[in-house]
């Protein structure tokens, strides 16, 4: 979605006042700045804004969480590029930074037109631990399935507890697409099925499954962040979860396939999807926004009896039989 103009010219309006002393949450450590370009133009900035001051710099989709959102799967097919067709670029500046010439040096150095920031942000300096923790209080997915970070005490000690570090990767448990998976899995396995997780970030929906009952889970993931966040979790939950990387996949079909990722990549995965989907076996698709859902199901009604089987705020969840 892209985000509304704002625009805050310097830090000190955010500065205590007379009389105020500052405390952790009043001082301004940095400045955010947000900038929204092409493709082209984003992949000659990172480096450009670096040069002229910038601490970090974070590339995502403008159009993310809105019907125009783009997966990168390989290269993106709209730019050509490796990247969304329309970037949004955070750029974090030292909070006494003066921001309007560091931007011109960069897009001077990028050898871009001048981008007027759609917002220029104080950054309070906080306990970001504290503060990333807060993000991630345990969730409760059914009766007898809780997901739980690692340094919170589990709710219910008799229920099954999925128990995660998040990490870099995506698959905590608050997402509603993966909530919507998590409660499909737990219909879906009766005890000791084969399971694939595809796209599987932190793990999450492979170490359910299989405590849940399911009899193995491979997982697999293009990004080695998610690889590693999915071992280490498998690990913590322990149970035995086979981990492999989506590049040069050898894995035999199994009985129940999972895919939460976003619907461009899903269509264009649903020929590998369907060869990883035993004959009367179950497919669940995740990460689809309702209005995608057509173009989903159409991809896959060569090989699956498919629909809609869940709804959660915006999202959907597909599922489908092998035939």
């Amino acid at each position: 979605m892209t985000p509304q103009a704002k625009r805050v010219e310097t830090a000190s309006a955010a500065l205590p006042g007379p009389g105020r002393a500052a405390d952790s949450s009043d001082r301004v450590s940095w400045l955010a700045v947000t900038l929204e370009s092409d493709a082209v133009g984003a992949q000659a900035l990172p480096d450009a804004l670096i040069e002229a001051g910038a601490l970090s710099v974070d590339l995502s989709d403008a159009a993310a969480g809105s019907p125009s959102e783009e997966a990168i799967h390989g290269e993106s097919p709209a730019s050509g590029t490796g990247l969304w067709s329309r970037v949004r670029i955070t750029a974090l500046f030292p909070a006494q930074s003066d921001v309007r010439t560091a931007l011109a040096r960069a897009f001077a150095g990028a050898g871009v037109e001048t981008i007027e920031p759609l917002a220029i942000e104080p950054v309070h300096e906080q306990d970001w631990v504290r503060k990333t923790q807060q993000q991630f209080a345990p969730v409760r997915i059914s009766s007898r399935l809780w997901i739980v970070a690692t340094w919170h005490t589990v709710p219910d000690a008799g229920a099954i507890n999925v128990v995660l570090d998040p990490g870099l990767a995506f698959g905590t448990g608050t997402h509603p697409t993966t909530q919507l998976v998590l409660r499909w899995v737990e219909r879906a396995v009766r005890g000791g099925e084969s399971v694939i997780d595809y796209g599987c970030g932190s793990g999450i929906l492979a170490i359910a499954a299989l405590k849940l009952g399911a009899g193995t889970a491979c997982a697999v993931d293009l990004d080695e962040q998610a690889l590693l966040a999915a071992r280490r979790n498998a690990m913590q939950n322990q149970v035995r979860v086979r981990v492999s990387s989506a590049a040069g996949l050898s894995a035999a079909p199994a009985q129940i396939v999972m895919a939460n990722i976003l619907a461009h990549p899903l269509i264009v995965l649903a020929p590998v999807l369907a060869g990883l989907t035993l004959p009367g076996g179950v497919l669940a698709l995740s990460g689809i926004l309702a209005d995608q859902a057509p173009e989903v199901l159409a991809a896959y009604r060569q090989w699956f009896d498919i629909a809609v089987a869940d709804r959660q705020e915006d999202w959907v969840l597909l599922s489908g039989l092998r035939r």
